[in-house]
Formats: C-alpha cells, sequence, structure tokens
C-alpha cells in the first residue's frame, strides 16, 4: 500500500513539473483517477498591412517585425495579410473577427475609415492602429511624433549638405507626410540659415506607396536641380530614392525603419519609428490580458523616434555633427524647442 501510494506521489510530481516546463495553466482530476492537463489555447494575431506590402522596407516591415518577435518570443500564431485595394480591409478585419482572433493590428491611414466602420460592431474585439487613430474602446492607437524625428533628420542634413539644396519625397500626399515634411524642413533651417528644401510627391493615392520608379525619376529630378541630401517618406517607393542617390552618388535619408544597408555609403541616415516595438508591446499586452484601448504617442522622449547610427553610416557624418544634433534632440525633449506640428496647423 504504501509503495502504491509513493508511486502516485511521484507520478503526480512528474506531472506537476510537466505543467510547470511547458507553461500549462489548468488541471483537472479525471474519472480514472488520474489527472488531465488542459493547454491554455495560444493567442492568435492578425496583422493587416497596407498596400506597400511587407517587403517595402519600411512601415509595412516595421509592423511585421514586431509580430514575428512576439511569435519567437511569445509563441503567439500569428498570419499577416497585405491588401490588394482599399476596398479589400473591411473584408480582412471581419475575416479575422469572425475566426476569433485575439488581437488584429492594423497598419496604415488607409485604415482609419474601414476600423471606423466596424469597431463598434465588433466590440469584444481587440484592436491596435498604427499611424492612425480611431477612438473606441477597444482600439489603442500607436501614433509617433515623425515631425520630431524628422526636424533631427532634416538638421543633419542641413550641416551635411554641400550645396545649400535638399529634397523631400513624400509619398501619398496626406496629412501625416505632410508632417514629416514640415519637420524636415524645419530642422534644416533651424540648423542653417538660407537652406532651400524642393518638395516633390508621388502621388494622391495610395498606389503612391508602391512606385519606385516615380519615385527615382523625381529623385533625379532633385539631385539635377542641385540637392545633394534627399528625405524620403515613400513607403516601398522610397526604394526608388536609394537607386537614384547611388546612381548619381548622392545621398538619401531612409525612413521607419533602419535602412542604413540599403545601399551602404549611399544612406546618410535614417529616420526610425519603433513601429516593431510598439506592435510587440502590444500583443504582449493582449497576451498579459493588460491591453489597454486609448492613444499611445511614441517620440523622442520615450525612444519612440530616432535617428539611425551604425556601421553603414558612422564615417558619414562628422563627430561634430552628432553633437549639434544630439543638443537639439535634448532641447526638444525638454520642450525649448517646439517642433511645428502639421496637425496642430490643421486644427487652426
Amino acid at each position: 500500500m504504501v509503495t502504491l501510494l509513493n508511486s502516485r506521489f511521484v507520478l503526480y510530481i512528474q506531472y506537476l513539473m510537466l505543467i510547470l516546463a511547458f507553461g500549462f495553466w489548468g488541471l483537472v482530476f479525471a474519472p480514472s483517477g488520474g489527472i488531465e492537463v488542459w493547454a491554455k489555447d495560444p493567442i492568435k494575431i492578425g496583422l493587416v498591412l497596407d498596400k506597400g506590402g511587407k517587403d517595402d522596407r519600411s512601415f509595412n516591415e516595421a509592423a511585421a517585425k514586431g509580430l514575428e518577435k512576439a511569435i519567437k518570443e511569445l509563441h503567439v500564431i500569428g498570419k499577416v495579410v497585405e491588401a490588394s485595394d482599399d476596398h479589400s480591409f473591411e473584408m480582412m478585419i471581419r475575416a479575422f473577427a469572425h475566426k476569433n482572433f485575439d488581437l488584429i493590428i492594423l497598419v496604415g491611414v488607409s485604415q482609419v475609415d474601414p476600423l471606423k466602420k466596424v469597431a463598434k460592431k465588433l466590440e469584444k474585439q481587440s484592436f491596435a492602429l498604427v499611424d492612425g487613430v480611431v477612438e473606441e474602446k477597444n482600439v489603442k492607437a500607436l501614433v509617433f511624433d515623425e515631425h520630431e524625428g524628422s526636424f533631427l533628420v532634416g538638421a543633419l542634413a542641413a550641416l551635411t549638405s554641400k550645396t545649400g539644396k535638399l529634397g523631400f519625397i513624400g509619398g501619398m500626399d496626406i496629412p501625416l507626410i505632410r508632417r514629416f515634411e514640415m519637420g524636415f524642413v524645419s530642422g534644416a533651417k533651424q540648423a542653417k540659415s538660407g537652406i532651400k528644401v524642393i518638395t516633390n510627391y508621388v502621388g494622391v493615392t495610395p498606389e503612391a506607396w508602391n512606385n519606385p520608379a516615380k519615385a527615382k525619376e523625381i529623385a533625379l529630378s532633385q539631385y539635377n536641380l542641385g540637392a545633394d541630401i534627399i528625405y524620403g517618406a515613400a513607403g516601398g517607393s522610397g526604394l526608388g530614392l536609394f537607386d537614384a542617390a547611388e546612381e548619381k552618388g548622392k545621398f538619401a535619408i531612409g525612413v521607419d525603419l533602419n535602412q542604413n544597408g540599403v545601399r551602404p555609403g549611399h544612406i546618410l541616415t535614417s529616420m526610425v519609428k519603433r513601429i516593431d516595438e510598439a506592435v510587440f508591446q502590444a500583443i504582449k499586452e493582449t497576451i498579459d490580458g493588460n491591453f489597454k484601448p486609448g492613444v499611445f504617442h511614441y517620440g523622442l522622449a520615450n525612444g519612440g523616434v530616432e535617428y539611425s547610427l551604425d556601421e553603414y553610416n558612422k564615417g558619414l557624418i562628422s563627430s561634430e555633427t552628432i553633437k549639434k544634433i544630439e543638443v537639439l534632440k535634448s532641447k526638444i525633449i525638454a520642450g525649448t524647442i517646439k517642433v511645428p506640428d502639421y496637425y496642430k496647423k490643421m486644427v487652426k
């Protein structure tokens, strides 16, 4: 009898060790006298990308990297879909909700209106929206102070320029990208008086995010007009800018992801938006049961935006220039420099 009890005790200990080792959360006594272990269902995350797709090396890819990190480190199940046109967003959102995904992450301002249509109707569904705001109790808006980061790369470009002319290429002409432009121009003029900035946009429809040929054409024109450094905020279209920079032997500035290594020696720096980290944290909150709706800002003060320095561009920027940029950065964080914001201009 003692031996039998000891055997059962050892068996129970082994089961408990398995529970701890594999993260199981529940156990019940089975009719046979043993125990059954119930595994917690894995968290399912759906990611709906904008039309540039996950290989845009920009904001879509940044979001996808956040999901990839969560799959690897948090062991979630993730599915990524790419929109073929603006009419497919709502269908994709509803499809994820119908399959009971725990969190649906939407990337880009083009998804604001589709989310507004469905958020109230799917009130038990949790959403995270990158680069847009929908004020519903089940939506977490992840917005970035891109004008602050753009101010810094504008100043860096002005201090590095030999011609006194810079370029800016936006993707789709919308307020979000005007915000990039305003920050960039302001930073350039703050750093060097008399600096000039040539500005163009790829287009006025979502196709502007994925038209590298058009962006290259614009970039070549700006270089021919005397610009020696061009900042592109154009999603996948920005790859055309990088081609032009390499062809002309000039500089470009990347955006969203650290793109310094895309064309080494021709990317002066990148204005990085930590979309990947914001997406990862939203997923982690969902797993932990701490999902919080509302609008969350990511700027210089909390590391949400930054300019990139790495092995690809350290030799392109002087230490004196870096010191000046760091001073500007500290002043923005302290509030002694107020970076103009296109969103606030719209309200006036």
